[in-house]
């Protein structure tokens, strides 16, 4: 079974970077997931898609997966990119598309 290790994004709800510095170890699943016939609800018998492991740095996750033998691959996190935008820009006589309401 092969792990994942990679930095997670912002959620879309939040405007900080909360919850995004730390590395996490996520098992790839081995079996599909089945949907239970009576209730509905998805169900599967993977039990190590359960575990989530996190670490301060990358280092440390690819550290302690080669110490355990786990197969892992590791995802470099995407950096964000700000534009830089003021509030003028709206009103500028040089605009591409006209401002109107």
């Amino acid at each position: 079974m092969v792990a994942r290790i990679y930095r997670p994004a912002k959620s879309a709800m939040q405007s900080g970077k909360a919850n995004t510095q730390r590395w996490v170890l996520d098992y790839e699943p081995e079996i599909a997931r089945t949907v239970e016939p009576l209730m509905g609800y998805t169900s599967s018998a993977d039990m190590k898609q359960q575990i989530r492991l996190f670490f301060e740095t990358r280092e440390e996750a690819v550290a302690y997966a080669r110490r355990n033998g786990i197969a892992h691959r590791v995802e470099e996190p995407n950096e964000r990119r700000v534009r830089g935008a003021a509030y003028a820009d709206n009103f500028r006589f040089e605009r591409r598309a006209p401002w109107t309401h």
